[in-house]
């Protein structure tokens, strides 16, 4: 007989994503270090790989926004007050994909610090505690200005997030510096750029594109170039296995253009369109002006049902530079701020925009989301499985 390991974890929904938390003290030792023993360990907790895509022998929801586990741990860094890292689980091959952060999940990690005991209870006291992360994937500080009272989290709230059934407390996330320091803000050089591709991905062979590299890198291509109107929602294209194959090599086109290698999550690819009056998943009729334009965004090969946050990043990035495909979508000119439709409802996103020396660079982006612990305890895995 193989008995069951018992390890401290709580489950969270951050954003409009959910994942496994841990300490990094509280794993079993082999597991405390990257490497293969930590992969099969959050495989196996999720529930990965699995044949039927269904996550039922494990924690995930056998969804890209449900598939996830984070760890966090004291700070390495100065003037930070926790680590945080972040995996993201394929559903049926079991991979761990350790390369790039998750925006949603950003959002619980402050609230996790202060009840996890990383953040002094005295100095969050009453109003707001700000935490200040680093995002170990991507190397970034993220801030998170948590509501607190006595010391502790306020997760209840009126603050309501498209794609959240619910309304919880507001958190409200700034991605700094959210550019790869090592690459351009547009990689290459171009607000808009001419991606080349098979005549059956697109007719004549070629489709404008804007390739930034905010929050994670992202394709961004025009919806009617596709013949969209950006108003599609998840039944639309994750249905038609010819779309998914089109998004696909648009995406791998990108990834060649920006000279980035290929990952499961980057580079993103959405597509954006002017606003039109239309429909949410969840049946609401949204009118043309109540949003600056639409965007639609794969995740793991398959339309997202809300907006990663990453991507939330990267759409807040493009839409403050007058002349991308993101920009022009939203009506053109210069923006500090902006509400995107998705297929869940809206976002409101912002970011600090500036030139110096010929280069476009992004200071900071923002945006509001909410966070609640689901349930915590200790979750159990075969003592064999890693």
């Amino acid at each position: 007989m193989t008995p069951q390991l018992r390890i401290p974890a709580t489950y969270m929904r951050g954003g409009t994503s959910k994942g496994v938390f841990f300490r990094l003290e509280d794993l079993p030792e082999r597991a405390q270090t990257p490497g293969a023993a930590r992969d099969r360990l959050f495989a196996r907790v999720i529930g990965s790989p699995d044949p039927y895509a269904a996550h039922i022998d494990g924690m995930g929801g056998a969804t890209s926004s449900t598939s996830k586990c984070v760890i966090v741990s004291p700070a390495t860094r100065a003037d930070h007050d926790v680590d945080y890292l972040y995996g993201q689980i394929a559903i049926e091959s079991g991979a761990l994909d350790w390369s790039s952060n998750c925006g949603n999940l950003s959002t619980a990690v402050g609230a996790f610090a202060i009840a996890a005991g990383y953040v002094d209870a005295a100095r969050a006291g009453d109003g707001l505690c700000t935490v200040r992360i680093w995002q170990a994937n991507i190397g970034k500080t993220i801030v998170a200005h948590v509501p607190v009272a006595d010391g502790q989290v306020i997760e209840t709230g009126d603050f309501e997030l498209d794609g959240v059934a619910f309304p919880a407390a507001e958190i409200v996330l700034e991605f700094v510096d959210p550019a790869d320091a090592s690459d351009a803000l547009f990689p290459t050089g171009h607000l808009v750029d001419t991606l080349k591709v098979d005549d059956v991905v697109v007719p004549g062979g070629v489709i404008l594109a804007t390739l930034i590299n905010a929050g994670v890198p992202t394709v961004f291509v025009a919806a009617e170039d596709l013949g969209y109107t950006g108003a599609e929602l998840r039944d639309a294209i994750n249905g038609d296995a010819d779309a998914l194959a089109r998004f696909e090599a648009l995406r791998t086109a990108g990834a060649e253009v920006m000279g980035i290698a290929k990952t499961a999550r980057a580079p993103a690819i959405a597509f954006v369109a002017p606003p039109i009056d239309h429909r949410t998943s969840s049946g609401r009729e949204v009118v043309a002006d109540e949003v600056d334009l639409l965007v639609r965004a794969l995740s793991m090969g398959k339309l997202h049902h809300a907006m990663m946050g990453t991507a939330s990043v990267a759409i807040a990035a493009a839409a403050a530079v007058p002349g991308t495909l993101v920009n022009k979508a939203a009506g053109g000119g210069e923006r500090t701020s902006i509400r995107f439709g998705h297929p869940s409802g809206s976002l409101g996103v912002g970011a600090e925009a500036h030139q110096a020396n010929g280069q476009w660079i992004i200071t900071k982006a923002v945006m509001s989301r909410s966070a609640r612990v689901l349930m915590d305890g200790h979750i159990r895995v075969p003592a064999d499985s890693f």
